[in-house]
């Protein structure tokens, strides 16, 4: 299993079929997916799908989401990282999308801010990237107030599937490595 990032808190390492009963807890919740459509998974066969799908991007991409570990517990508590996105958004295409998403217990606490700037030291430093966006529903004031806490510039408002979404991006030059490390 390979472990792409650390931080003080976390491990951020592929997502692998065992992570099965983590991310059933993360996708059925109906608060999880309050911005994200309102259509929470209903079985493990979604999971085992959906978990498919992202180590079929780690082969096609290089990269995909990852899963976020506790290092204390060695708990799975949800996913972050980049992915990269293929089919149009916004007027974009094939471009590096910085996502998270956390089972609920552990929201709140700046483990979606950590993941999110150890996915973008990785896209720029490991990867090489020259930018980044990321996507956030217009009324997930928590989302929002970490993708530009990490440094994210918003870009503008556009329809995502009849959802107003907030459009940002950053780039490598604009990316303080020091004070978010």
């Amino acid at each position: 299993m390979k472990i792409y990032a650390e931080t003080e808190r976390l491990i951020l390492r592929e997502i692998v079929p065992t992570d099965i009963d983590g991310m059933f807890e993360l996708d059925s919740d109906p608060e999880v997916h309050k911005y994200l459509g309102n259509n929470p998974i209903k079985d493990k066969g979604q999971v085992a799908a959906i978990i498919d799908f992202i180590r079929k991007q780690y082969f096609k991409h290089g990269i995909g989401r990852w899963a976020v570990i506790d290092k204390q517990k060695n708990e799975f508590m949800g996913w972050a990282g980049l992915k990269y996105i293929t089919e149009e958004t916004n007027g974009h295409r094939d471009y590096y999308d910085l996502g998270y998403r956390l089972i609920r217990r552990y929201w709140g606490k700046g483990f979606a801010t950590e993941a999110a700037i150890a996915s973008l030291d990785y896209g720029f430093k490991e990867l090489g990237l020259d930018e980044m966006y990321a996507i956030a529903d217009c009324l997930n004031n928590g989302s929002n107030k970490i993708l530009t806490k990490v440094g994210f510039a918003f870009i503008e408002v556009f329809d995502l599937d009849a959802v107003n979404c907030n459009w940002y991006r950053i780039d490598k030059q604009s990316y303080d490595f020091e004070s978010l490390a």
